[in-house]
C-alpha cells in the first residue's frame, strides 16, 4: 500500500513542476491528462485507494497550481479551448469542498478587477449551476473520521453563507446575477432539497447519514435575514415531499432539531410565516416543542408575548400546529391562561402599543376557537377572573379601538366558557376589524365563506341604477314561464316621487312651549307628535329667540334628559342640535345650568360627555365671524312651518326680479375693458365675537371642582374617559377665545389644570 501511495505523491509532485514551468501546450494537456485519472468518474480511473490519496493528500496542490498559472497566454497554447475545458473540469469534478474553497481562496486574494477574477468569478457560476453545491454539502451529511473535519465544516459554512457578501464586495459592478441574495439563497433552498432526497435514499439503503450541517447552513442564512429565500423554495417542496412519507418527515424533524439555539427562532419564525397551514406546520415540526425547551419558548412566548410582528395566518398556523397533537395541546391551554391573563392585565392595557394589543386578542380568540368545551370547563373559574379583569381596564380606556377590542373579546370569552347562560353583548361598530375577529372566533366551513363571497359580490351589481334593475327584471320573469310579457308594465315612465311627504295624522307644534309639552307627556298613541316635536323643535328655537329665552333652562333639562322612546332617525343629532341652538340663543343661563350638573350627582358619563360636547359647538357657533347676517346652518323646519318674516322685502323678491344693483354692476363691468385682472377676492365676513362675553360662563365652572371626587364621578381615577374629553373641551374654548379680554385668566386657569395631569397614568 505505501509504495502505491508514494507513486501516487511522486507522479503528482512531477505533474506539478511540469504545469509549473512548461510552455508546450501538448505536454500541459498531456499532464493534466495523466492527472484526471484520479478523478472519479474518468474514462480510464486509477485505483480506488490511489483515488483516495489523491483527494485526500494532493487535489488541492494541484488545483492551486492551476489557479497559479490562469492567464490568456497560458490557455492559448492549446487552440480551441481543449486546455480551459480541461482546466475546469478539474473544479467540476473533483471533492466539491476543496474545489469551492480553492475558489473562494483565489478571489478573495485577487486584488482589483482582472482577467483572472473574473475567469475564477466565472467558474464559481458553472459550480453553482451544475449542483455542485449540493455535492458538497451532501459529502459533509456522510460520517466523517478526518481530524480535521469540524474545522472544515466551520470554513465551508462560513463561505456557503457568506458567498454573495464575498463576490459583491470583489467584483462590485461586474457582479454575476447568479451571487445577487435574490438568486442565491433560492438556489441554496433547492440544492438544500437535493441533499436531503440524498440523506432519504442513504437511510432506504441502510446507510448513516447526518443532516448536521444543511441545518446549520438553514440557520445561519436565517439569521441573517434570509429566510424568505430560502423557506420560499425549501417549503413548498418538503410540504408536498412529506405529505405520505413518513420517513421525509422524520428528516424534516430532525433537521429543525439540529438547528442551533442561537437560530432556532429564526428558523422556527421563518417556516410559521412561509406554512401555509397548520396541518404542513406539524408535519415539518413534529413534537419539537415538547422536545426542545428553546422552541417552546420561542413558539409559546416569544413570537406571542415579546413581539407582534406575526399576521393572523401566522397565528392561525402556529396556535393550530399546537392544537393539533394531543401531546402540544397542553401548551395551548397554558398560552391561553398567559394570554389571558397579559390581556386582563391594567399595565399591559396602558403601556402596550394599540397593534399589539389587537395581536393578543387575536391570539387569545383563535385560541378559544380550537379548544373545546371539556377543557374550558377545567379553567372555567381562572379564565373568568381574567376576562373580568381585562373587560374593565379596557371599558376606562379613552381609545375607542381598545374599549371595542374589549367588547368583542369579551362577547367572545363569555360564550365559550358560559354557553348555557345568557348571551353578553355590547354595543359597537359593525366594521371590518369586528367582523374579521369574530370570525377568528367562530371558524365557518368553505362552503359558507365562498357562498357569503358571491353573494357579497352581487351586491354592488345590484344597487346601481334603477334602470339596471328593471332591465334585469325582464328575462327573470321569462324564465319563469308565466305570461308577465304581455302584462308587463316596464313601458310606462314611472312616476316621480321624490318630492313627495310622508302624511301623518299630527301637525307639528308651532310654538317652543308645546314642542316642551310634547316631549316631556309622551304616551303610546302620541308617538308621532313626540317626533314631529322633536324634528321642528331647532327651526322653532332659531326663529323665536324671544320665546325660547323664557324657558331655555328648563328646555336644555328636558333635552339633556330625553331619552329614545321611538326609533326615530337621526335622534343623537336632533337632540343635540336642539341643545346647541338653545345653548346659542341663552348662552349666559343655559351654559350655567349645564356647568352645574357636568359635576352634579345621578348623571351618566354619556349625559356628561354630551354637555362638553354641547358647550364646545355652542362655543364654536358663537364666535362664528357673521353668524347674524347667514340663517343657521342647520334647521330642521317641521311640516307646516313658514319662512322667516325678517328677511328684508328685497332678499323675499330676489327670486322672481333681481336687484337693480345687480343689474347695473353687471352692465358696467361688461362695458369695462380691463388689460389685466386677479383673481376674485371675497372679504370675509366681519362682526362681534359673541362668545367674548360669555367665555367665563362656559370656562371656568367646567375647571372648578375637577379634582373633588363624588359618589359616582371620580375624574382623577376610574373615569379618565370624561377626563380626556374634558381636557379637549377646555382646549377647545380656550382656542375660540384667544383674542378676547378674558384670555389672559383662562389660559392661567388652562395652564395650572394641565399641569396637576402630567404625571396621569393614562397618557
Amino acid at each position: 500500500m505505501e509504495p502505491a501511495r508514494s507513486a501516487v505523491g511522486l507522479s503528482v509532485r512531477e505533474a506539478v513542476h511540469t504545469l509549473q514551468s512548461s510552455e508546450d501546450g501538448g505536454r500541459v494537456l498531456s499532464v493534466l491528462g495523466s492527472l484526471r485519472r484520479y478523478l472519479r468518474g474518468a474514462e480510464e480511473p486509477a485505483l480506488p485507494d490511489e483515488q483516495e490519496e489523491f483527494a485526500a493528500k494532493h487535489f488541492s496542490t494541484v488545483l492551486r497550481c492551476l489557479v497559479g498559472r490562469l492567464s490568456p497566454r497560458w490557455l492559448q497554447l492549446s487552440p480551441g479551448g481543449r486546455l480551459e475545458q480541461l482546466w475546469g473540469s478539474f473544479f467540476l469534478e473533483g471533492p466539491a469542498d476543496q474545489a469551492f474553497l480553492v475558489l473562494m481562496e483565489a478571489i478573495e486574494g485577487t486584488v482589483g478587477p482582472s482577467f483572472h477574477l473574473m475567469k475564477m468569478a466565472q467558474l464559481l457560476a458553472r459550480f453553482l449551476s451544475e449542483g455542485r453545491m449540493a455535492a458538497l454539502m451532501e459529502e459533509q451529511c456522510r460520517p466523517q473520521t478526518k481530524p480535521g473535519f469540524p474545522l472544515l465544516q466551520e470554513t465551508l459554512l462560513s463561505k456557503v453563507v457568506s458567498l454573495p457578501d464575498h463576490l459583491g464586495n470583489r467584483l462590485h459592478q461586474d457582479n454575476l446575477a447568479q451571487f445577487f441574495p435574490q438568486n442565491y439563497f433560492p438556489l441554496l433552498g433547492e440544492e438544500a432539497v437535493r441533499v436531503l432526497q440524498a440523506v432519504v435514499d442513504s437511510l432506504r439503503g441502510g446507510l448513516h447519514c447526518s443532516v448536521s450541517f444543511v441545518s446549520r447552513v438553514l440557520g445561519k442564512v436565517c439569521i441573517q435575514g434570509r429566510h424568505k429565500e430560502i423557506l420560499g423554495r425549501l417549503v413548498p417542496q418538503l410540504t408536498a415531499l412529506t405529505q405520505g412519507s413518513c420517513l421525509w418527515q422524520r428528516v424534516c424533524w430532525r433537521l429543525v432539531e439540529q438547528v442551533p439555539d442561537g437560530a432556532m427562532e429564526a428558523v422556527l419564525a421563518g417556516l410559521v410565516e412561509a406554512a401555509p397551514g397548520p396541518e404542513v406546520l406539524s408535519r415539518l415540526l413534529g413534537n419539537l416543542v415538547v422536545k426542545n425547551k428553546k422552541a417552546q419558548f420561542v413558539m409559546t412566548r416569544k413570537l406571542l408575548f415579546l413581539q407582534y410582528r406575526c399576521t393572523t395566518h401566522m397565528l392561525q398556523s402556529l396556535l393550530g400546529y399546537l392544537a393539533m397533537d394531543n401531546q402540544r395541546r397542553p401548551l395551548l391551554i397554558q398560552v391561553l391562561r398567559e394570554l389571558l391573563e397579559t390581556w386582563g392585565s391594567r399595565s399591559a392595557v396602558r403601556h402596550t402599543p394599540l397593534a399589539q394589543q389587537r395581536y393578543i386578542s387575536t391570539a387569545v380568540l383563535i385560541c378559544l376557537a380550537h379548544l373545546g368545551e371539556p377543557e374550558l370547563r377545567d379553567s372555567r373559574e381562572e379564565l373568568l377572573a381574567s376576562m373580568m379583569a381585562g373587560v374593565k381596564c379596557r371599558l376606562d380606556s379613552s381609545l375607542p379601538a381598545v374599549r371595542r377590542l374589549g367588547m368583542i373579546v369579551a362577547e367572545v370569552i363569555s360564550a365559550r366558557i358560559h354557553p348555557e347562560g345568557p348571551p353578553l353583548r355590547f354595543q359597537y361598530e359593525d366594521d371590518e376589524l369586528s367582523r374579521e375577529m369574530l370570525a377568528l372566533a367562530t371558524p365557518r366551513p368553505a362552503g359558507d365563506s365562498s357562498l357569503e363571497a358571491g353573494g357579497s359580490s352581487l351586491d354592488p351589481g345590484v344597487a346601481e341604477t334603477p334602470a339596471e334593475i328593471v332591465e334585469g327584471s325582464v328575462p327573470a320573469a321569462g324564465l319563469q314561464g308565466s305570461d308577465s310579457e304581455l302584462d308587463s308594465d316596464d313601458e310606462f315612465v314611472p312616476y316621480d316621487m321624490s318630492g313627495d311627504k310622508e302624511l301623518k295624522s299630527s301637525k307639528a307644534p308651532q310654538y317652543v312651549r308645546d314642542c316642551m309639552e310634547a316631549l316631556t307627556t309622551f304616551e303610546g298613541k302620541d308617538m308621532e307628535r313626540w317626533e314631529a316635536a322633536l324634528q321642528a323643535l331647532e327651526g322653532l328655537i332659531h326663529r323665536n329667540p324671544e320665546a325660547t329665552r323664557e324657558v331655555s333652562v328648563e328646555l336644555a333639562k328636558v333635552l339633556l334628559h330625553l331619552e329614545e322612546r321611538t326609533c326615530v332617525a337621526g335622534f343623537e343629532k336632533l337632540r343635540q342640535r336642539a341643545l346647541v341652538a338653545v345653548t346659542v340663543t341663552d348662552p349666559a343661563r343655559v351654559a350655567e345650568h349645564l356647568t352645574s350638573q357636568f359635576y352634579a350627582l345621578n348623571y351618566s358619563l354619556r349625559q356628561r360627555m354630551d354637555i362638553l360636547d354641547v358647550l364646545t359647538l355652542a362655543a364654536q357657533e358663537l364666535s362664528r365671524p357673521g353668524r347674524l347676517g347667514r340663517s343657521p346652518q342647520h334647521s330642521s323646519l317641521g311640516p307646516g312651518t313658514q319662512s322667516s318674516p325678517a328677511l328684508p322685502a328685497s332678499q323675499s323678491g330676489s327670486a322672481m326680479a333681481p336687484d337693480w344693483r345687480v343689474v347695473v354692476e353687471n352692465r358696467i363691468r361688461s362695458k369695462t375693458r380691463r388689460f389685466s385682472k386677479g383673481a376674485p377676492r371675497q372679504e370675509p365676513a366681519g362682526g362681534p365675537n359673541e362668545f367674548a362675553s360669555v367665555a367665563g360662563c362656559f370656562f371656568f365652572p367646567l375647571i372648578q371642582h375637577f379634582d373633588r371626587p363624588l359618589v359616582t364621578f371620580n375624574l382623577l381615577g376610574d373615569d379618565q374617559l370624561v377626563l380626556g374629553r374634558l381636557t379637549h373641551t377646555l382646549g377647545a374654548l380656550m382656542y375660540l377665545a384667544v383674542n378676547t379680554t378674558v384670555a389672559v385668566p383662562m389660559g392661567k386657569a388652562l395652564l395650572e389644570f394641565v399641569w396637576a395631569l402630567r404625571f396621569h397614568v393614562d397618557t
